[in-house]
């Protein structure tokens, strides 16, 4: 079970988060200025393009980047995670916090069992000797629905399918009972049916243990199946913020309506070409003065020429737009795109001050 007790700290609060790569040529600010909180039993839904920062992110979080300056704060339950050392940060993770990787064959050793290597993580944080070890991996397979738990341990992550390595990579993820869980886009490449199962395992794992859960994925489909909140990311910062019902209902970011009219309608006719947004993402080496979206806005295109410069010229804050939603966008939805953003009542990064 989470060991916050405080009900006041969320189990993560992210603030002001800045990620930059340097390289011989250039610098990449591949996030710049996400923030976001995780409350314990609640799911953060981060959504975006490729190459919106959503990985990058959840890799800080992790304390994963070997070569990138990063700055704001990473606090786990009240406790500052950037001020720690590689090895404090080692004994937090899949102590305290646990991720699921993208690709599970490659998160899975080829030449150690399953159950060796769920095993591992128990016996390194709890000092468990090595049959009890084994004999919890065998139970935290049989947790995830994998049948026939004590064979299958002894097996190796290629005799396992796509579905069953991502059950495994779950286990193993949770062998050491953390309170937050990182899920980097957990059901691609599998098919749907596999899909729905994934995430009803981590549903229902969530709701026994109380997990904190920041799902990244590029699919409204699983947001929308599993968020309680949802930040939406463009160009490495943060469009829109908003519990997962409003969002759908009425966004507030164009960026967001166009992911969401990307969205194929069963009850589109048949030769109904696919919606799309315009234009590419933009460069992170190169970033742009204004919203990174301008470029791609048709909201934007066809504003008045004074707002149609702020957009292009002036980086927009998160505002809020309503009751607990946040939206960096000078012309939001719902807004006549002759008048203002909604008064900035106070950025993120400044609540915890």
């Amino acid at each position: 079970m989470p060991s916050n007790t405080e009900t006041d700290t969320p189990l993560l609060r992210v603030r002001d988060l800045q990620v930059q790569f340097e390289t011989r040529a250039e610098s990449i600010r591949a996030v710049d200025g996400i923030s976001f909180t995780v409350e314990a039993g609640r799911t953060l839904g981060l959504v975006g393009e490729s190459g919106s920062g959503k990985s990058v992110t959840s890799m800080a979080v992790m304390g994963l980047h070997r070569r990138a300056r990063i700055s704001g704060s990473i606090a786990l339950a009240g406790r500052e995670l950037l001020s720690l050392t590689d090895q404090q940060l080692s004994r937090l993770r899949g102590r305290r916090m646990a991720m699921v990787f993208q690709d599970p064959l490659s998160a899975l050793h080829p030449a150690y069992t399953v159950g060796e290597q769920i095993a591992e993580a128990r016996r390194r944080h709890f000092g468990t000797g090595r049959r009890a070890a084994h004999r919890h991996a065998v139970d935290m397979l049989g947790e995830v629905g994998i049948p026939e738990p004590a064979r299958r341990a002894g097996e190796y992550p290629h005799q396992f399918s796509g579905g069953m390595r991502q059950r495994a990579v779950i286990a193993m993820a949770l062998s050491c009972e953390p309170d937050l869980l990182i899920a980097d886009e957990p059901t691609t490449a599998l098919d749907v049916t596999v899909q729905a199962q994934i995430l009803e395992l981590i549903a229902r794992l969530q709701q026994q243990r109380q997990l904190g859960v920041l799902m990244i994925t590029h699919d409204l489909g699983v947001v929308a199946r599993v968020a309680h909140d949802v930040l939406v990311m463009y160009g490495g910062r943060a469009a829109e913020q908003a519990p997962v019902d409003d969002l759908f209902r009425q966004p507030a970011h164009p960026y967001t309506r166009g992911l969401l009219d990307s969205i194929p309608r069963l009850d589109d006719p048949d030769d109904a070409p696919l919606r799309t947004i315009a234009g590419s993402p933009p460069s992170l080496a190169s970033p742009i003065p204004g919203c990174p979206f301008a470029p791609r806005c048709s909201r934007a295109a066809g504003a008045e020429e004074a707002i149609r410069a702020r957009c292009t010229d002036e980086q927009p804050r998160p505002s809020y737009y309503a009751p607990g939603r946040l939206v960096a966008c000078h012309l939001p939805l719902g807004i006549p795109e002759h008048g203002t953003s909604p008064t900035d009542i106070q950025h993120p990064a400044e609540e915890a001050r």
